[in-house]
């Protein structure tokens, strides 16, 4: 069942990254940054495969996924400055973000300024979140999205770049091959590990903050 889903999640990905080409690589990208649990560390692999196959671009990959971070990082954006704390805090639990979340991040903007999203966007999981506190603060829309794009840029290039790299392991080294399919199982039990544990600690934290 773990295997189908993630089968299907990788299809999923990697079609839409096929036959979308750039712009399918700014979707994706952008429903990741709209706090939507599709993360990065999946997609742009795919992208980056697809350069090594000859039909992508690696820094236009790069590009058209920092694009893709800034449009669904408006979303978040805007969400935060309409809304405000109260908003994000009643149905922050819907993308798995708890008070704690939501306090850590806010004290890290108020002590550090809008350089923290500069920052924010080369970590996991900070930076998908970051946009909520930005919103709130109100950061200067233009600032935040060059931040936002210079910040990503890297993450994206670094990401796409080693999806390209294993993709030529994959076809001219034969002992990468065996040694993927030698630990296949384990490979897959330590995503799915890693994935259940971030999503019930974070389940856990938002329902307690909600029982608070």
């Amino acid at each position: 069942m773990t295997e189908r889903l993630i089968a299907l999640l990788v299809t999923f990905i990697s079609q839409v990254i096929h036959s979308g080409g750039y712009a399918g690589v700014s979707l994706l990208m952008a429903i990741e940054s709209a706090c939507i649990p599709l993360p990065s560390e999946i997609i742009l692999p795919f992208a980056g495969y697809e350069v090594y196959l000859g039909y992508l671009n690696l820094f236009l990959v790069a590009t058209a996924g920092a694009i893709g971070c800034n449009l669904g990082s408006w979303l978040a954006y805007w969400v935060g400055a309409r809304g405000g704390r109260p908003l994000v805090e009643k149905y922050g639990r819907w993308v798995l973000m708890s008070h704690h979340d939501l306090d850590l991040m806010t004290r890290f903007f108020k002590k550090y300024g809008s350089i923290t999203v500069l920052i924010s966007r080369l970590l996991p999981v900070v930076r998908t979140f970051i946009a909520f506190p930005a919103g709130i603060a109100r950061m200067n829309q233009i600032r935040f999205h060059i931040y936002t794009f210079i910040g990503s840029w890297p993450w994206c290039f670094a990401l796409a770049y080693a999806g390209m790299r294993l993709g030529q392991a994959w076809h001219t080294d034969p002992r990468f091959h065996a040694w993927f399919h030698r630990f296949h199982l384990l490979i897959v039990i330590t995503l799915v590990v890693g994935a259940v544990w971030f999503l019930w600690t974070h389940i856990r934290r938002v329902r307690a903050a909600n029982t608070v």
